[in-house]
């Protein structure tokens, strides 16, 4: 545990679920985990039991919250959850808090499955139909084009991998629910059985993606965050090709800035990690984060002078990243530079190679 997470309080310890099991961590409301192929390892996801009522007859059964990507290991570990936690009971519906293959990838399997709706943003839901058509974002020429005009031209190899990686969002969402129901910020929804039934509010998050919905609720102190709070590791803010003079980060601190609203005793329900208490604490840390790297990056333009995204990569990440970490390290380094740019601290000039440089205003 480093010194950040000390200060946060983990009401389970170190107990994490064992595969093809649970933890209920609040009345009706439990915690699986599932694999990923990456050096993040895993995610959590939510099983909230519910109830339904279709023509005046009450249906009993289960929410699923985010999905895990659709690859045969997934749709396995789901089954066995099927068969030894939902009790016979039926899945009623399916949440996604946002758009990214972890939450989303077996969105669509689950839905047919179950034969149920996807509840999701309207905004995630489109750019997730268009990234599973065109990668947009997620790779291929546009995503290398505009990482190397970023600095990242510097590397031919690295944008030689990023312009071939065309299907890397369809691998792992190869498919969308054809429709789907609306969240809304400040929205809310019924979830849960009996006297355990409680309304839980949609809250809306920028710059991790395109509308995060985390779900809150009061009446049991409960909030799943998805990936906008989370208690080890900071949430990726990337800037990327489909809007590329976005202001991700601010709009991701104004975003967590808001959900201190939440009272700061809330049990956090997290995508990666384990479930805390904490949130103003963690608000306040991550917020921390990142001025600390604004001064980072201010110290080494000022050494410096002009530097692209791509040559402040490891001001900003002092550790070596691969290939798949590199692309978020790309899209981050660039949030940090646009949030200083449109501050008004950083000017931007397109150099005669065709790479945007930063340097301190004048």
């Amino acid at each position: 545990m480093n010194p950040l997470e000390s200060q946060l309080a983990y009401p389970f310890g170190e107990t994490l679920p064992e595969r093809g099991a649970t933890i209920e961590v609040a009345p009706g409301v439990h915690w699986l985990r599932m694999g990923l192929p990456f050096q993040l390892d895993h995610i959590n996801l939510w099983l909230l039991r519910d109830e339904a009522e279709e023509d005046g007859v009450v249906r009993q059964g289960w929410t699923i919250v985010d999905s895990g990507i659709d690859d045969p290991a997934t749709r396995a570990a789901w089954e066995r959850i099927f068969a030894t936690v939902l009790g016979g009971l039926p899945v009623l519906r399916v949440i996604v808090t946002h758009m990214h293959p972890d939450h989303i990838g077996c969105a669509h399997w689950l839905c047919e499955r179950w034969n149920v709706r996807l509840w999701i943003s309207a905004t995630d839901f489109n750019v997730a139909r268009l990234a599973s058509s065109a990668s947009a974002g997620f790779g291929g020429p546009l995503s290398a084009a505009f990482m190397a005009q970023h600095g990242l031209a510097a590397d031919p190899d690295a944008v030689h991998k990023v312009g071939a990686r065309t299907n890397y969002y369809k691998n792992l969402v190869p498919a969308l629910p054809a429709s789907y129901r609306r969240l809304f910020d400040g929205g809310e929804v019924a979830i849960g059985s009996g006297g355990q039934r409680s309304l839980w509010t949609c809250h809306a998050g920028f710059g991790h993606a395109p509308e995060h919905m985390a779900l809150h609720d009061p009446t049991h102190g409960v909030l799943i965050s998805g990936d906008m709070v989370l208690p080890r590791i900071s949430t990726n803010v990337s800037v990327i090709d489909v809007e590329p003079e976005a202001d991700s980060l601010t709009l991701y601190l104004d975003s967590i800035e808001r959900m201190r609203s939440i009272p700061a005793d809330t049990l956090v329900l997290p995508s990666h990690g384990r479930p805390f208490k904490g949130l103003h604490t963690r608000i306040d840390q991550l917020q921390q984060h990142h001025d600390a790297r604004f001064v980072d990056v201010l110290e080494a333009l000022a050494a410096k002078g002009p530097q692209s995204a791509f040559e402040l990569v490891p001001v900003i990440f002092r550790r070596p990243l691969d290939l798949h970490q590199m692309t978020f390290a790309m899209g981050e380094s660039i949030a940090h530079m646009h949030a200083l740019w449109f501050r008004g601290r950083l000017a931007r000039r397109l150099g005669d190679d065709g790479v945007y440089r930063f340097a301190l205003a004048a």
